[in-house]
């Protein structure tokens, strides 16, 4: 028999193929540049008058440049740059500035000028940028605190209402009725809270009172140089008030002593 040879087949390794992924490019973005936005704006005079026409000192002014460490004078040229003196260059057309009525339209063109009065010292004090969303702010705050004095005058008692009344409006509160008193109360929150709040929190008006009700009732006396209290009845001398003191602050510290502690209790029984 013939022998078969068989050649086998050798199977030749298969060569992987390496895909290479391309990395992707990150995308960078480039910082957007920050749009300047130039509007026109309205200054007002803020000393209370409305003259038809003020002028604002536009040279001879003086502005602290906190990052060179120096007072730098400043002025108004509208044909410069720039505000600054030492700045400046070829001729210089010194410019007034003048308020009508009260105000002062500038327009958006008017950049040199926006930056003076920005820079001027007597911006916040004589004037200032007219601010409606500032006014509103500032009108929402006025009014929360004259909604919180309001109820608090509706809440307090009388005597409470009575010291504080009597801090503003002196001995007259003596002759007026509960009802008044009350009237006269709410009307103080509505005028002034915050003057109001501040009265109502102190802790001393209270005793104010007692002391002045005292005096006016003769229990104790108060010498005419407002330096001494004395006792009605035998004039014997109680404290002395300490230099530049209002006296029935001085009082008021006194009865919250260890000694003071009896005599107001004293006058509060006299008092009834």
């Amino acid at each position: 028999m013939e022998k078969t040879n068989k050649t086998k087949q050798v199977e030749k390794p298969v060569d992987e193929v390496v895909v290479k992924s391309t990395p992707l490019k990150k995308e960078v973005k480039q910082p957007q540049k920050t749009k300047l936005e130039y509007q026109d704006k309205i200054y007002t005079l803020t000393t209370g008058e409305s003259p038809i026409v003020f002028m604002l000192k536009s040279r001879g002014c003086l502005w602290f440049d906190a990052e060179k460490g120096y007072e730098r004078e400043i002025k108004y040229c509208d044909n410069q740059k720039t505000i600054f003196v030492d700045e400046m260059g070829g001729p210089e057309r010194l410019t007034h500035i003048i308020f009508r009525d009260g105000n002062l339209y500038v327009p958006k063109e008017k950049q040199t000028l926006q930056k003076y009065l920005a820079h001027h010292p007597d911006n916040g004090s004589k004037f200032e940028e007219y601010n409606p969303v500032a006014i509103a702010e500032n009108d929402i705050s006025y009014l929360e605190m004259e909604i919180a004095a309001l109820n608090i005058a509706q809440e307090i008692d009388i005597d409470h209402s009575e010291a504080i009344l009597r801090s503003e409006m002196g001995n007259k509160v003596s002759k007026m009725t509960s009802k008044e008193i009350k009237r006269d109360t709410l009307l103080f929150a509505r005028k002034n809270p915050i003057l109001f709040l501040e009265l109502a929190k102190d802790e001393n008006i209270n005793i104010r009172n007692i002391g002045i009700k005292a005096v006016e009732a003769s229990i104790i006396k108060l010498s005419n140089d407002q330096r001494t209290f004395l006792w009605g009845s035998t004039g014997a001398k109680l404290i002395t008030v300490p230099f530049d003191e209002n006296p029935y602050s001085a009082l008021a510290a006194y009865f919250k002593t260890d000694e003071g502690i009896g005599v107001f209790q004293n006058i509060e029984k006299k008092l009834k």
